[in-house]
């Protein structure tokens, strides 16, 4: 046995996976899907916010000699791209963790990010602010007449995004 001391470097998301599989054909409206990479969700209907929508799905019925296959039409969680895919309905598509968190709004900087307490007290400074311009003048106007609000962040894939808003009343 050796009496050295080894030293290793952690990763911060310990070897977690971003995505996982489900069968194409199991997958249906308003669910998520990854379509060229991105982080999409299924439908949207009217009145609804334009993150997170896979926008339709529909399966055609198997060929002479192929696979009934599942066509794929999602809305970017993101950037709201429409993407699309065709995929057999029995392969595997990949599935994205899509994470929403409650914060309460700090300050909002010159530069365009903004300031959040997270649970544990400590602040989270690395968000810009939201690119829906409803959205940001909520956020702008609400901050600067004194409310107190509480912004939803929906995190996928690495990438994080401000995408709703609650006044929780005065300061």
């Amino acid at each position: 046995m050796s009496d050295e001391e080894h030293h290793f470097e952690s990763k911060a998301d310990a070897g977690a996976s971003k995505t996982y599989p489900q069968q194409a054909g199991t997958i249906r409206k308003n669910g998520y899907i990854v379509i060229k990479g991105r982080p999409c969700k299924l439908k949207r209907f009217p009145g609804q916010s334009v993150f997170n929508k896979v926008v339709e799905v529909s399966t055609s019925k198997t060929g002479k000699h192929g696979h009934a296959k599942c066509h794929f039409v999602g809305i970017d969680i993101f950037n709201n791209k429409k993407l699309e895919d065709i995929v057999p309905s029995s392969h595997n598509c990949d599935v994205p963790h899509v994470n929403r968190t409650d914060f309460q709004l700090i300050d909002i900087s010159e530069d365009g990010f903004v300031s959040l307490l997270t649970e544990n007290g400590g602040t989270k400074d690395d968000l810009r602010l939201p690119t829906d311009e409803n959205l940001l003048t909520q956020l702008k106007d609400g901050f600067d007449a004194g409310k107190d609000l509480v912004v939803t962040v929906m995190s996928a894939m690495g990438e994080e995004q401000i995408c709703a808003l609650k006044d929780i009343g005065p300061k």
